[in-house]
């Protein structure tokens, strides 16, 4: 398998992220765009699995419309003729290697969920904690284009073991924090995910938007996408009341 330098580059960034994000949904958000770039594709959805409830959940996506997702978690999950038999598997697979596509272009699943956003040729991959399904990355190239190949499925299994350590390390960073007593006496929360509260720690120390995104091994774009969203969540206007707003909250650990 050949892979470019643009792609090395971007294999690079995902272990990086791998091995920095601390929360599941940082670390699927950190690689989504990312998986997208690498794999030449067009959707990407992932969710973890609810061994309770026997669902799937708690999306992160990217180009794909949010109602047809919430009808996914509504209905669509569990009529869905390809997941679970992907999900029974323990290496990345094409979703063809488990139904023809000329089956799939038949069932009520492809019709009326993924021909809505213009998914059509997909490829998953899952990771297991044990036997526990703890996520899931599934991305989709559209009927223009062509099926994934086997350099996909080896793309893949490359970063699989990083994923699953990631998302294992993540699920014990959350137990941690919940079995601690003091944990809600050492800090009162903020609204911000794992990845923001790093790009905020970062304007804390005054860097610029690019000193940020080198930093953080991140698009300008993302940068910018990032800090719009922090603000809006702490009800702030710009830097300086960023970090007014940290201070009066007590967060200590930004600076």
């Amino acid at each position: 398998m050949y892979i470019s330098d643009e792609k090395l580059k971007l294999l690079e960034q995902i272990m990086w992220g791998l091995n920095t994000c601390n929360s599941s949904v940082e670390v699927r958000d950190f690689v989504s765009t990312r998986l997208l770039k690498l794999l030449d594709a067009d959707y990407f959805a992932s969710y973890t699995w609810d061994d309770d409830n026997h669902r799937f959940g708690n999306t992160v996506s990217v180009n794909m419309d949010p109602a047809n997702l919430a009808n996914y978690e509504r209905y669509y999950q569990y009529c869905d003729p390809i997941t679970f038999e992907l999900q029974r598997l323990s290496v990345p697979t094409l979703v063809t290697q488990v139904m023809p596509m000329e089956q799939l272009r038949r069932t009520e699943f492809f019709n009326d969920f993924l021909a809505r956003d213009g998914l059509c040729f997909g490829v998953n991959m899952f990771a297991y904690d044990g036997d526990r399904n703890i996520g899931d990355i599934r991305i989709w190239r559209s009927a223009r284009r062509e099926n994934f190949d086997r350099d996909a499925l080896k793309l893949l299994a490359l970063i699989r073991p990083a994923f699953t350590l990631a998302l294992q390390r993540a699920r014990a960073h959350c137990s941690a924090a919940a079995a601690s007593p003091d944990a809600g006496a050492l800090l009162t929360p903020t609204p911000l995910s794992e990845r923001e509260s790093h790009l905020a720690q970062c304007i804390c120390r005054g860097l610029s938007d690019k000193e940020i995104a080198r930093e953080l091994h991140i698009e300008f774009s993302t940068v910018r996408t990032h800090i719009t969203r922090i603000f809006k969540k702490l009800n702030v206007g710009n830097r300086t009341q960023l970090v007014k707003r940290l201070i009066d909250g007590g967060h200590s650990s930004f600076f």
